[in-house]
């Protein structure tokens, strides 16, 4: 049985070069796109999506290379590129009939939504960001020991073939574990709802292999060429995470605040998959910025 998020549509649209993407459409206001995480689907958002569509169009789409959306081959350093998979929200929320509208994103997708507030800013109103630095600078604070944490970023950086074969032979084990090591509240992620996230990753071992890898390469190049152009995020920024910078050694609001000069930062005692285990906290985070 595909789970779902209830009382919404689902939808396939177009995306970027001829991708579609599928998504769930609920509520009616203004519009806000929220883009799931690694390794997730838009169901990450069902609880958040529910108290948002009382007053909001609430889009949520699988990302290119997630759940219910295309997969394309990785014939190019592009094709996974955090512009271009960007640039699918926009074609897709313009689908809908939203020139403009606020975005949300956890974890890949908020690099996505990162890289939709540089590039699109006359598009983007509003932005969130829960639990991630942007990847310039996630390389930057990923030093030593502690950076074993992030093992699956190196991993995932190798050239075609080996992580492939190493993850497709053990998916469920590799997703698996990182959906119970990231998780403060195992009770959030109820088993269907797990069950389903391993589903969807397995499926997607090379396209999900392929957007990371970008972040290890042509997402690199696009973060610092803004960085040299002193390029920042124009819009109102809410970003709610963890508290990495006492667990990695850095100043996580200082590195936002770089990058974004109106900024409201906020550290949360949830688990990474705060979405889903403090949806109330997400939820009036969203609102707050909404209201800026």
């Amino acid at each position: 049985m595909t789970l779902t998020l209830p009382g919404f549509d689902h939808v396939r649209l177009p995306g970027a070069g001829g991708v579609e993407l599928a998504a769930a459409v609920g509520g009616r206001g203004t519009p806000v796109v929220l883009l799931h995480g690694f390794p997730q689907t838009h169901l990450m958002w069902r609880h958040v999506a529910e108290r948002l569509a009382a007053e909001h169009t609430v889009i949520c789409p699988d990302l290119r290379g997630y759940g219910a959306s295309d997969k394309p081959a990785a014939t190019g350093p592009d094709v996974y590129a955090k512009r271009t998979m960007a640039a699918d929200i926009v074609a897709l929320a313009a689908a809908l009939g939203h020139e403009r509208f606020a975005l949300v994103g956890h974890d890949r997708g908020a690099l996505v939504a990162f890289r939709a507030g540089l590039d699109h800013p006359e598009t983007i109103t509003h932005l969130g960001i829960l639990d991630i630095v942007p990847t310039l600078d996630m390389w930057n604070v990923l030093r030593g020991a502690s950076a074993a944490v992030g093992y699956h970023l190196f991993l995932m950086a190798q050239p075609p073939g080996l992580p492939e074969t190493m993850i497709a032979g053990s998916a469920d084990a590799f997703f698996g574990s990182f959906l119970d090591a990231w998780a403060d509240d195992p009770a959030a992620m109820p088993e269907d709802v797990r069950a389903a996230y391993l589903r969807a990753s397995a499926a997607a071992v090379t396209s999900i292999v392929a957007d990371f890898r970008a972040s290890a390469g042509i997402d690199v190049v696009h973060d610092q060429a803004d960085l040299d152009a002193g390029s920042q995020l124009a819009m109102p920024v809410t970003v709610v995470q963890q508290d990495w910078g006492a667990h990695l050694g850095y100043d996580a609001a200082g590195v936002w605040k770089a990058w974004a000069p109106d900024l409201d930062h906020r550290l949360t005692r949830a688990g990474h998959f705060m979405a889903e285990e403090a949806p109330e906290e997400i939820t009036a985070a969203i609102r707050d910025l909404l209201a800026r």
